[in-house]
C-alpha cells in the first residue's frame, strides 16, 4: 500500500493506492485523484521549470517551462539542457526556447516576455 497526497486541486486529499490489487486507489474525494494516485504510481510526470540567461534584454533571465509534463526520471535531464543557455532578446510570451528537450516531446517556452 503506497500513501500520497493528491496535489490536483487545493483538497489534498490522503490517497491509498493498493499495488498489488490493480493500482486501486481510495481516499480520493474525486475522480481525478483517483486518475492522478494511478498515474503516479505507474508513470509519474512533472512539468519542469527553470530559468535561462537572455543576452541584450531588459532582464537578465528569462522564466521558462515544459509546455507538457515530462518523465519525472528525465527532470534532471531537462535542466541540464538548459544550464548555460542564452538566448538573444527578445523573447516573447509562449515562444519556443527548446523544441523537444531531451526526445521528451515537450518543448521548453517562454512564460515571460524580455
Amino acid at each position: 500500500m503506497r500513501e500520497l497526497v493528491c496535489i490536483v486541486c487545493p483538497k489534498g486529499c490522503r490517497l491509498h493506492v493498493d499495488e498489488e490489487n490493480g493500482y486501486k486507489v481510495t481516499g480520493n474525494s474525486c475522480p481525478r485523484g483517483e486518475a492522478y494516485g494511478r498515474e503516479e504510481c505507474t508513470n509519474p510526470t512533472r512539468v519542469v521549470t527553470s530559468t535561462v540567461a537572455v543576452a541584450g534584454g531588459a532582464h537578465p533571465r528569462c522564466p521558462v517551462k515544459t509546455n507538457r509534463p515530462v518523465p519525472k526520471d528525465r527532470m534532471f535531464d531537462v535542466v541540464r539542457a538548459l544550464d548555460g543557455l542564452v538566448i538573444p532578446a527578445p523573447v516573447a510570451l509562449g515562444q519556443v526556447i527548446v523544441a523537444d528537450v531531451c526526445g521528451t516531446g515537450a518543448d521548453i517556452v517562454a512564460t515571460r516576455g524580455v
